[in-house]
């Protein structure tokens, strides 16, 4: 059974949840299992999945992240973005050699969807740090060709509002003392699940 990540602590696991839960986690799998020649499991093919949404795949192998890649603008039926961005992330996230078959058993997988983005308005970092909230926000920061983006589950690693945002800042290519009044920011949110392990 698959474990829910809710992005806001006091949310509680609903039958629905678990059930879409279990589907995008069955599909990520499976995408994983056909790269390697894997038979993998039925899969019920529910209106919901052919609607248009973004996700992200993140897979970590004990506990490290083994890739991560995802959407940020939904553009294609969500099953097509699942499937892609699970193959996308065991096979082109730069940061990491493609997945071999041999760590097919040790890999976990977690899905995360995304809420439609929510355009932020502050007149200062300062004032842009206020709004943020922890363990809730994800944030995509552009400024002119920068772009990036965190998950809501980085607050994990990087729980005070400065230090996520000067990361997120080096993550889209700016200098952590970087500031513009050009500068954009996007909040949005997540339901994530993983598998166990």
């Amino acid at each position: 059974m698959p474990s829910r990540l809710p992005s806001r602590p006091e949310e509680e696991e609903s039958l629905t949840d678990e059930h879409r839960g279990e589907a995008l986690l069955r599909i990520a799998r499976n995408a994983l299992l056909e790269l390697f020649d894997v038979p993998g499991e039925p899969e019920v093919a529910e209106p919901w999945l052919r609607e248009v949404g973004a996700c992200f795949v993140t897979l970590r192998r004990d506990s490290a992240l083994r890739g991560c890649i995802g959407t940020i603008l939904p553009y294609r039926p969500l099953i097509e973005d699942l499937r892609g961005n699970t193959l996308a992330a065991a096979t082109r996230d730069p940061r990491f050699s493609p997945l071999a078959r041999e760590e097919l058993d040790h890999t976990v997988i977690q899905v995360s969807l995304l809420s439609p983005l929510q355009s932020m308005e502050f007149d200062s970092e300062a004032d842009l740090l206020r709004q943020l909230r922890p363990r809730i926000d994800g944030l995509v920061l552009e400024h002119r060709h920068h772009r990036g983006t965190f998950l809501p589950a980085v607050w994990k690693e990087l729980p005070d509002p400065a230090m996520f945002l000067n990361q997120l800042k080096r993550k889209a290519g700016l200098g952590v003392d970087f500031w513009s009044p050009e500068t954009q920011v996007r909040r949005y949110t997540t339901e994530s699940w993983s598998e166990a392990g």
